[in-house]
Order: C-alpha cells, then structure tokens, then sequence
C-alpha cells in the first residue's frame, strides 16, 4: 500500500513539474511580438538646421512631419544674420544651414578658413529694388539715395541689378565670378550708392528720405512684407541667376551625403516650395 501511495505522488509530482514548465512558456511566446516590434521601430536622429526666419525657416516646418515620419527630428535654429549660422555650423552647433546661395558660402569660406559645402539647391529668391515711395525707377530723382548689401557677394549681385535697369555703368567684363565693390562704378548716374549689413536694409529703407530706392535680398524683403510684385525691378531669372544664386542646404564637408542630410534636401525639394508659394503668394522659385 505504502509502495503504491509512493508511486502516486510521484507521478502527480511529474504531472506538476510539466505543468509549471508549461505555465513560463507562454508568457516567453506573448512577448516575442512585442520584442519584435521594438527591434523593427526606426531609431530617431536629430537634426539641428540654422535658417533665416523668412522663408527658410517656415519652408523646414513644412518638411517636418515628413521628416518624422522617417524618424528624423527637425530642430529648427533661427537666426537674423548671414554669419552666425556659418560659425555655427563649422563648430558643429549645427547640422546644417538654409539660409545662403552657394556664391556667398564661397566668399565666406575665403574669408574665414571654414570648409562648408553645399548639399543640395532648394530655390531661387529674386533680387528685387523697392522703395516705400517711388513707383518707377523713371521717377527716382537726381541724387537719390540707393541702398545696397555690403558683403561681398550680394553686393555684386546687386550693382549687376542696377545696372541691368541703368542705374549705374559698370566696367566692362563685370560678373559674379569677377565681383565688383561700389570702388568699382565707372559711372554711378548721379546717384548716391551706400552700402551696408543686409539684414539692416530694409529698416534703413523704413527709416530713410522719400524717394530712396534699396536693393534687398528676398528673405529679408519677405520679412520686411514686401513680395516680388511690390519690387519696382527685379534681377533677370532667365539667364543663370536661378542656378547661381539658389539658396542652399549647407554642411560641413564630409557630411554631405548623411542619409539625414539627403532626406532633408529631398523633402525640400519635393513640392514644399508649391506648397509656401501657395500658403503665402511669396513667389520663390523651387529648384528641382
């Protein structure tokens, strides 16, 4: 009897060990799924971009969810200068910058020993002339004030507009690639021609005489609320403008081809230009 009691409860014991075994295995199968999500879930990259507020800036909070949606987190750095978000940049504070065309990127990697590329063309902002009191360049007046930017490269850009509506006379052979200063006007036509900071422009134009005319660079004009159709001329698009002075996804060298960096310049480039155009009625040209 004892014999037989023994050889029950050692079978029940057998009974009870493979009913424990089987009681752990099955939490082990219910989270497997989930591991499996886990591991499949993109892993997020930040991504710190420097722009002017208009209308780059407003152009990165467009591409932003679809940048998410790839597992890239947009941070957007704004600045009011064309030098900050350089140093910036080359100190690596920032991933890249959207705020310059590759002509002015190159000046200021002369000057200043960085090495900064472009990573891919966005668009095309018009230079324009305006003035808060002349409606035609016909009527400016004989010793006008005419303001332009006095770096390097936007003031080359615009003494090449005032010429083309002939405002002054240039030496012969005058190009972007050449550049020319204000020393450089062979005949300025009477006109009084000052040059200073570009983002201050537009406020010496608020602050100045009646009848003075300003050459502004388009973000700030933007910024200022001037459109295109408000400038009494613009620089001519058909020739080589819109590739030369396209604004610019720039990066340190090196990092141009960071999967990242390549997702930010398609989003960009895939309708988000259309899509300001029609938010805002800004008339930016997209680069494809």
């Amino acid at each position: 009897m004892k014999k037989t009691l023994a050889l029950v409860l050692t079978a029940a014991l057998v009974l009870l060990t493979f009913a424990a075994c089987g009681s752990t295995a099955a939490p082990a199968a219910t989270e497997a799924p989930a591991a499996e999500e886990a591991a499949a879930a993109p892993e997020s990259v930040k991504l710190t971009v420097g722009a002017s507020s208009t209308p780059h800036a407003e152009l990165l909070e467009i591409v932003k969810p679809a940048l998410a949606e790839q597992g890239i987190e947009l941070d957007i750095v704004i600045y009011d200068d064309y030098v900050l978000p350089n140093t910036a940049l080359q100190d690596g504070t920032l991933d890249a910058n959207y705020f310059q065309h590759t002509p002015y990127l190159n000046s200021f990697n002369a000057s200043n020993g960085t090495d900064l590329v472009s990573a891919g063309l966005i668009h095309y902002e018009p230079f324009g002339i305006y003035s808060k009191t002349v409606s035609d360049l016909k009527d400016l007046a004989d010793g006008a004030t005419i303001i332009v930017p006095d770096d390097d490269s936007n003031q080359t850009r615009a003494l090449l507009l005032l010429q083309q509506e002939g405002l002054v006379e240039l030496p012969d052979g005058a190009s972007v690639e050449n550049g020319v200063t204000l020393l450089d006007i062979a005949d300025n036509k009477g006109y009084n021609v000052q040059a200073v900071q570009a983002d201050a422009v537009p406020s010496l134009l608020a602050n100045s005489d009646d009848g003075t005319v300003a050459v502004i660079n388009y973000n700030y004009a933007l910024g200022a609320g001037f459109k295109t159709t408000d400038a009494l001329a613009i620089e001519d698009a058909s020739g080589d403008a819109a590739q030369t002075y396209a604004n610019i996804i720039a990066v340190r060298r090196g990092d141009e081809n960071r999967p990242e960096i390549q997702a930010l310049v398609a989003a960009l480039q895939d309708g988000a230009v259309d899509t300001y155009n029609a938010q805002t009625g800004a008339g930016i040209v997209g680069i494809h």
